[in-house]
């Protein structure tokens, strides 16, 4: 049967993801990498990744879709649409997994683009822009492909532990010295929407809606080492110690000050993180004389960050004027803010109503490979909720229901943005037809 251009409005279109194959998929994925007490640890590069992959590149072509990988590792599931030079509207996330993770946490994402590809397969129909579901490689560690797609991924072998991607890139059918090949434009793509897990509590506190995402955080990290004097604990009086745990402590806590800080620039939903914090000499019997720690701070303004980031400074010259140490503040990291476009953000939010599903908007404050495509096209994210909000953990849940609505919010949202960006492309092409 010769496939047919969709042009039916959602409002009364019935066309629905399998609930069934969906969560099928979901199990069978997770059998690869699967821990004996539960979650997953599905490495980037691992003969686990690669088995995940060739899985899910099987289904794509009995999707009807054709396969490539690019230079970055990525596996690009493409799917027609009636306008073969139409840019694509695409949507995935990633399959691979922290050491000891769960099952949902991006797979979820590249299954449900899968199956809505496979919905407009199975009932013959065609959008007019092609669908590209994408495999992003190595999203848990140096977001590689994301990075490389948007043009973001510098052969720097230090920045990006080079010698290990050099090793394992090709195992996935990607190319270190042909990375730079993998970038894509503003003309390959109208759109990216990305569904995944919340990966947070929010969802569930509101009565489990349909997450509306507003933006993906920025985010600025830094190492923080303290050198004070290290000395016997017993012999060294309170009032002569250089104690470096001591600082640490209290700027620990300007951080913890700043995370719930609100005044005319920091809005109140941000959050600051000491995440790690090592000590030197590490026994009972003698003061620290080194301390290092590290700060995460994330927001979706950088005003806020940089107001963040100016108050820690202030902090930390107070800190070690007071404890008689030296403090040195390294950065290590800084993703900018990426907010959804607006279009998509209200396009969801049509769907869901059509769908009869309440919805909850909120940032993603954890980082996902929608926000490197953000730098070259109109982005969006849809939440699912997850128990509890936990991921990252053997205890990542998010129920079949949810996993559900959610594919279907994608298709049809999909659907919707297939319609809009058909006018803005036709309009453009005969503008630039006629000269």
């Amino acid at each position: 049967m010769k496939s047919e251009i969709l042009e039916t409005s959602i409002s009364a279109h019935t066309l629905k993801i399998d609930n069934d194959r969906l969560h099928q998929s979901i199990a069978e994925l997770a059998a690869i990498g699967a821990l004996p007490e539960g979650g997953i640890r599905r490495l980037a590069f691992s003969h686990e990744d690669i088995k995940a992959r060739d899985i899910v590149r099987q289904r794509m072509l009995a999707a009807g879709m054709s396969t490539t990988v690019d230079t970055a590792g990525n596996l690009i599931g493409h799917y027609p649409g009636y306008y073969t030079e139409a840019p694509a509207l695409a949507t995935g996330s990633h399959l691979d997994s922290v050491p000891a993770g769960g099952i949902y946490d991006g797979t979820y994402g590249v299954l449900a683009g899968l199956e809505v590809v496979q919905t407009l397969f199975d009932n013959n129909i065609r959008l007019a822009h092609p669908v590209e579901v994408i495999v992003f490689t190595d999203e848990e560690s140096t977001m590689i492909g994301s990075k490389a797609m948007s043009g973001q991924a510098p052969l720097d072998t230090d920045s990006y532990a080079g010698a290990a991607i050099q090793t394992h890139l090709s195992r996935v059918g990607g190319s270190w010295e042909n990375l730079l090949s993998a970038r894509r434009n503003t003309h390959d793509f109208a759109a990216f929407v990305e569904l995944h897990i919340e990966q947070g509590p929010v969802l569930e506190a509101a009565g489990n809606p349909i997450g509306l995402v507003t933006g993906i955080v920025g985010q600025r990290r830094y190492l923080i080492t303290i050198d004070g004097r290290a000395s016997h604990a017993g012999t060294t009086p309170m009032a002569m110690r250089q104690d470096a745990l001591v600082a640490a402590s209290q700027v620990a806590l300007a951080v913890h000050h700043i995370g719930h800080t609100k005044d005319n620039i920091i809005s109140g939903d941000q959050v600051a993180t000491v995440g790690s914090l090592e000590l030197k000499p590490s026994v009972a019997n003698t003061i620290p004389g080194r301390a290092e720690m590290t700060v995460d701070m994330r927001d979706l303004s950088n005003d806020c960050l940089d107001r963040m980031v100016e108050m820690l400074e202030a902090a930390i010259d107070k800190i070690a004027i007071a404890t008689q140490t030296r403090i040195q503040v390294q950065p290590k990291l800084r993703n900018e803010p990426a907010p959804v476009n607006s279009h998509i953000h209200s396009t969801i939010a049509t769907v869901c109503s059509a769908l009869g599903l309440e919805t909850h908007s909120l940032p993603s404050r954890a980082s996902h490979d929608a926000q490197n495509m953000a730098s070259i096209t109109d982005m969006g994210m849809i939440f699912v909720p997850s128990q509890c909000g936990l991921s990252h953990s053997s205890a990542e849940y998010t129920s079949p229901e949810h996993c559900a609505q959610g594919a279907n919010v994608l298709l049809h949202t999909l659907i919707q943005l297939d319609r809009h960006y058909r006018c803005r492309w036709e309009t453009a092409a005969l503008q630039e037809a006629a000269g």
